[in-house]
């Protein structure tokens, strides 16, 4: 993973959770099965989720309670 700068920028948290989920699951089938596969699978499902956790946030339909 690179190193960002501190004079750049940081990328959208959707935009770095995409990227961490595409880089994860393309990683994992190249690895032989076992714990760090599983582990890099399992990033890879986390960092997914978390994006549709973010997505669910960031809707319109979203309301405070009331």
């Amino acid at each position: 993973m690179p190193l960002i700068q501190h004079n750049q920028p940081k990328p959208p948290l959707r935009d770095f959770l995409a990227l961490e989920a595409l880089r994860a699951g393309d990683d994992a089938p190249a690895l032989r099965p076992g714990l760090e596969r599983d582990a890099m699978l399992r990033r890879a499902r986390l960092v997914e989720t978390a994006s549709h956790i973010d997505d669910w946030l960031a809707s319109s339909g979203l309301q405070a309670p009331r």
